[in-house]
C-alpha cells in the first residue's frame, strides 16, 4: 500500500505533536517532515516532494500568499491545506473558494482531519498526469444551498458569524452533539469538509438570507430528527 506522504508545519510544538500522533495511528500516512516555520516548510516541500502539506495559517515568516507562491515554484505542486484557529478569516475563505488551497479548522476532530487529508490526496491523484499539477478547481463542486433544511441553513448562517458549536447550541437551545450531527449532514450535502469553507459559502451565497432568523426553539426541537440522536 502506497502511503500518503505529508509535510506538516505549525509554530506550536504541541500541535505538531498532536498531528503526528493522529497520523501515526493511520496506516496510509507518513509524515516526512515536521516544521516550525515557513522557510523550512518550503524547503521540505522542495526536497521531499510530498503528496500534500498541512500548514499553520499563521506562520510568522510567511503569509498565505507567499507560502502558496513559493510552494508552486518548487516543482510538482503539493496541495496546501491551511490549518487555522480563526473560522471567520476572509482571506482564507477567498483563497479556498478560488481553489487555491484547502482550509481546515483547528476545531476539527481527528476524524475530520484524517478525512480531509485523504480527500485532498485523492484529488491530487485524480489530477491529469499530462501537466503534473493538481487542478485549480476545488476538490468537490459546491452543491446548491437550497437542498439544506431551514435548520441547517440557520446553523450555516451562525457558523458564518464565527460562533462555536457550543455558542450555536446555546442560541438555538440545542445540545452540542445535535449541532455536530447537523454540521455533518451539511458537509455531506454540500460535499465540503470544514466549517471555514461553510462560512465562506454562507457569506457568498445570497440564498442564505431566506433562512429563518430565530424560529421557535421548542417547535424545531420537536420537528428536528437530529435532536433525537
Amino acid at each position: 500500500m502506497r502511503r500518503i506522504r505529508i509535510v506538516i508545519a505549525d509554530r506550536h510544538p504541541i500541535v505538531l505533536q498532536g498531528v503526528r500522533s493522529v497520523l501515526a495511528a493511520q496506516r496510509d500516512f507518513a509524515v516526512v517532515a515536521s516544521c516550525s516555520d515557513g522557510a523550512s516548510c518550503v524547503e521540505a516541500i522542495r526536497f521531499l516532494a510530498p503528496d500534500l502539506a498541512l500548514v499553520d495559517a499563521a506562520l510568522p515568516d510567511f503569509n498565505r500568499q507567499q507560502m502558496l507562491a513559493r510552494a508552486n515554484t518548487v516543482g510538482p505542486r503539493a496541495p496546501i491545506i491551511f490549518f487555522t484557529g480563526i473560522t471567520a478569516d476572509s482571506e482564507l475563505q477567498r483563497l479556498a473558494l478560488n481553489g487555491a488551497c484547502i482550509v481546515l479548522s483547528k476545531d476539527s476532530d481527528a476524524e475530520m482531519l484524517v478525512a480531509t487529508l485523504r480527500k485532498t490526496a485523492q484529488g491530487q491523484a485524480a489530477a491529469s498526469p499530462s501537466n503534473g499539477h493538481v487542478s485549480e478547481a476545488p476538490l468537490a463542486s459546491v452543491k446548491p444551498l437550497t437542498q439544506l433544511t431551514d435548520r441547517e441553513r440557520q446553523i450555516m448562517r451562525l457558523v458564518s458569524e464565527g460562533l462555536s458549536n457550543k455558542e450555536i447550541g446555546r442560541r438555538l437551545n440545542l445540545a452540542d452533539g445535535t449541532i455536530k450531527v447537523h454540521l455533518h449532514h451539511i458537509f455531506q450535502k454540500l460535499e465540503i469538509s470544514n466549517r471555514t469553507v461553510l462560512a465562506a459559502l454562507a457569506i457568498s451565497r445570497s440564498e442564505l438570507h431566506t433562512a429563518p432568523d430565530e424560529p421557535d426553539s421548542l417547535g424545531l426541537l420537536r420537528q428536528d430528527p437530529a435532536s433525537a440522536n
